[in-house]
């Protein structure tokens, strides 16, 4: 009687910590922007492999997690992760003014309808678009001022680089 008393609480702790990481993963994804791409169509001059499309999306998204981490910290050196060109030189041109002004801001991605319209014939270059949806905090001496909530449409242009996708240009379209 005491070892079937044992193994049903040994279950019965197994399950407990089963529902406990299970549990844990699930708020670990809560964090996660909702993502849904619609591939290049087929009048593209070049086709996109999936394998291409799926490091395309996850360079894109990463970029964005950058671009916090970067705008949240007043950090330039942090955009040379995923952002070149243009799109890195605005940025950072935004994070120094941010400097001056003695604040930050974090940028919590909410969700991003992505489009790649357009790969180039040589493979140097893929455009995006971007209906996104997310949230910038403007944080004065670690207190968060405001939150505004924004959805707006990026036009993105990724390249190829050494290990990833960088992006090159970074636009919003105006409202």
């Amino acid at each position: 009687m005491k070892k079937t008393v044992f193994r049903k609480l040994k279950a019965l702790k197994w399950t407990a910590l089963l529902g406990c990481i299970f549990a844990g993963l699930l708020l670990m994804g809560a964090d996660e922007p909702a993502v849904h791409v619609e591939a290049v169509d087929a009048s593209s001059p070049r086709e996109l492999e999936q394998q291409t499309q799926e490091a395309v999306v996850r360079d894109y998204l990463l970029a964005w997690q950058t671009l916090d981490h970067a705008m949240g910290a007043n950090q330039t050196d942090l955009l040379d992760a995923t952002f070149v060109g243009v799109a890195k030189e605005k940025l950072a041109d935004a994070i120094r003014e941010q400097q001056k002004a003695g604040i930050q801001t974090h940028y919590i991605d909410r969700s991003h309808d992505l489009k790649l319209v357009f790969y180039s014939p040589e493979g140097l270059s893929i455009q995006l678009l971007d209906t996104v949806e997310y949230d910038v905090q403007l944080v004065d001496h670690d207190k968060v001022q405001a939150t505004q909530h924004v959805r707006t449409r990026y036009v993105a242009v990724l390249s190829p680089t050494e290990v990833r996708w960088k992006v090159r240009i970074f636009q919003a379209e105006a409202q």
